[in-house]
């Protein structure tokens, strides 16, 4: 992996580019991976466009970290604002699939609220004394990696699947097993963190 990103930050680095304006442009990407969803119903070459803004979004989440370790810059405000900017860029990238009309909006909510609540869990976990906990079935690269996958699939074949009322193409599908895995992993992280704390108090 560092052979592919070494090059990146190395460029980065000879454009002064800071790891805060990496963050910046990734939350831009997702902005538009997500209008790019919305008004991608029936349209493949605008669902690829969607697809390219958020390879870069996750590009760009992977490489705004490992930028400031580089430059000594990484900070417990640049961490925040990182978490801060993911939360946003889930809420485009998940509304603007769902609103797009690939899944129902009473379902999209199961997974926006699933995808914000694993996430909360984990840094909650970090607020009172646990440490911050990433485990769980479905992480931010887990949902990244269906995403694409779901997205791609569904620009070759873009008709939808299903019955009655659960028909839906697979990138809808796709982000039905999002959010049922988000809620099982934050469910999860419950667990985790309950565990260290009783162990903690214990002690």
């Amino acid at each position: 992996m560092a052979v592919l990103t070494e090059p990146l930050l190395n460029v980065f680095l000879s454009l002064r580019v800071s790891a805060d304006m990496l963050s910046i442009v990734a939350l831009g990407c997702s902005v538009l991976a997500g209008v790019a969803y919305f008004f991608s119903a029936g349209n493949s070459l605008v669902l690829a466009l969607a697809l390219l803004f958020l390879l870069l979004n996750g590009l760009l989440d992977g490489l705004d970290g490992a930028l400031a370790r580089k430059t000594g810059t990484a900070s417990k405000y640049g961490d925040f604002l990182d978490h801060v900017i993911d939360r946003y860029a889930d809420v485009f990238i998940v509304c603007g699939i769902f609103l797009g009309g690939y899944l129902r909006a009473d379902l999209g909510t199961l997974v926006i609220t699933g995808v914000l609540l694993a996430s909360y869990l984990g840094t909650q976990a970090q607020a009172v004394g646990v440490g911050r906990i990433y485990g769980g079935i479905m992480g931010r690269a887990d949902r990244m990696v269906v995403l694409m996958l779901a997205t791609c699939v569904t620009i070759v074949y873009p008709a939808a699947i299903g019955i009655d009322d659960f028909r839906f193409p697979v990138l809808g599908w796709a982000l039905l097993l999002i959010g049922v895995l988000s809620h099982f992993t934050a469910l999860q992280r419950i667990r985790s963190a309950r565990r260290s704390l009783l162990d903690g108090e214990k002690k």
